[in-house]
């Protein structure tokens, strides 16, 4: 059977029920035939428009809290592409025929995001039934119609304590977000000098609730005119992962100092793991780099392969010597090791998969935007090539996972 061919546009406008659409920044993209009657404004005077311009907030209304609570549901949305459900709002909406005049309206919002290919949020659904009558309980008589507006009322009351009590909850996760980012920076401080070498070191929380302190980097200076540079990612995210990426982070920093290359660091480290609760299934990447022979020696312990940047513009990555992550084997098991030359101006980018990975995405489409944005950006300095990889591949609404990020110039 032939699949039938359907106008979305033509199903949206017909949509029963309060719908628009819209950006991530605010402002009207389309709005339903229910919409705009039950609104009371045409589609001119919303598409194009940002939201709370069109709808301003009761000036007589002191107590009005529609504008921040609704831009704060919908950020929300943008921030974290999950739908969100607001408590019943009261927002009035000012008469069209008569200005200055304001008409109470009580509304149950829910505000949903639509996902591009990248994983991004690109719109947000707004969806409200309007319950003014219902609140008020007009249309009854007798007892029926008393203990209707008592009940409607009660639920009212307490939809607007669960607001208050989420409030309060959002505003506790704030704090205790940053107490883990004053940890993570403690963690991880800025690198000490390695040598005349220019390096740029970057750390990206995840947006949301607490989604800190599981990526670290780490950079040690050898004996002679080299440097260990490593990146890793503790599974999880919060206070308890940033204990043990602390932890992690610190014996492989020690473990460089004596091992003879970076696989014998990071079995080190992956023997050291195995007695660390919340350790397994980490991922870890560390290199020499040695300037008196032009080498980079790395292992990889299941992490994202370094990218190398040569003065001619080709981007290599360094997947030679890739093996499962920290904990992954039964038993201990040598990890491979891999070495490749570099040219004098190349530039190391060791990273995380927040830097690179998408929902719904093979991991080669990271990839390939990394090595384009480094082909673009390659002859800025350390820093300023760091800002540009954040920008060009960090979504625009906000990192859903921990980056780090360290770039050296060779």
């Amino acid at each position: 059977m032939r699949k039938p061919q359907i106008d979305y546009a033509a199903v949206f406008r017909a949509l029963p029920g309060m719908v628009a659409l819209l950006s991530p920044d605010l402002v009207y993209a389309d709005a339903n035939e229910d919409f705009l009657r039950l609104a009371g404004r045409t589609h001119e005077q919303l598409v194009g428009r940002y939201i709370f311009d069109v709808f301003p907030e009761n000036p007589n209304d002191p107590a009005a809290a529609g504008i921040r609570e609704t831009r704060a549901s919908m950020l929300r949305v943008v921030a974290t592409g999950e739908r969100d459900t607001m408590a019943l709002l009261r927002y009035d909406i000012e008469d069209r025929e008569r200005p200055g005049r304001w008409v109470e309206h009580f509304w149950s919002p829910v505000n949903a995001p639509v996902l591009g290919p990248d994983g991004n949020v690109v719109l947000v659904v707004h969806r409200v039934e309007e319950v003014t009558e219902l609140i008020r309980a007009r249309g009854g008589t007798g007892s029926d119609s008393s203990r209707a507006r008592v009940l409607e009322a009660e639920l009212y009351t307490r939809s607007r304590e669960l607001q208050e009590v989420n409030e309060r909850l959002r505003r506790a996760q704030a704090r205790d977000r940053e107490v883990a980012l004053a940890l993570q920076a403690a963690m991880l401080p800025a690198p000490t000098p390695v040598g005349h070498h220019r390096a740029a070191v970057r750390y990206r929380p995840a947006v949301g609730t607490l989604n800190v302190c599981g990526d670290w980097y780490d950079l040690v200076d050898l004996p002679g005119d080299r440097i260990a540079v490593a990146v890793g990612d503790v599974v999880g995210h919060g206070l308890a992962a940033a204990g043990v990426m602390g932890q992690l982070r610190s014996a492989l920093s020690a473990a460089a100092r004596v091992a003879d290359g970076p696989a014998r660091a990071l079995e080190a480290l992956g023997l050291y793991a195995r007695h660390v609760d919340g350790a397994e299934s980490t991922t870890a990447v560390k290199t020499y780099i040695d300037w008196g022979t032009h080498t980079i020696t790395y292992s990889s312990a299941g992490h994202p392969p370094p990218a190398l940047l040569q003065p001619d513009g080709i981007v290599t990555f360094l997947d030679r010597a890739t093996d499962p992550p920290l904990g992954a084997r039964p038993e201990h098991v040598p990890r491979p090791e891999a070495s490749t030359t570099f040219a004098e101006g190349a530039t190391l980018v060791l990273y995380t998969d927040g830097l690179i990975e998408r929902r719904h995405e093979d991991i080669d489409a990271g990839l390939a935007r990394l090595a384009d944005s480094l082909v673009r950006h390659g002859r800025a300095g350390p820093e300023a090539l760091a800002d540009a990889l954040l920008a060009d591949l960090l979504p625009a609404t906000g990192n859903t996972d921990d980056t780090a990020l360290v770039i050296i110039r060779l």
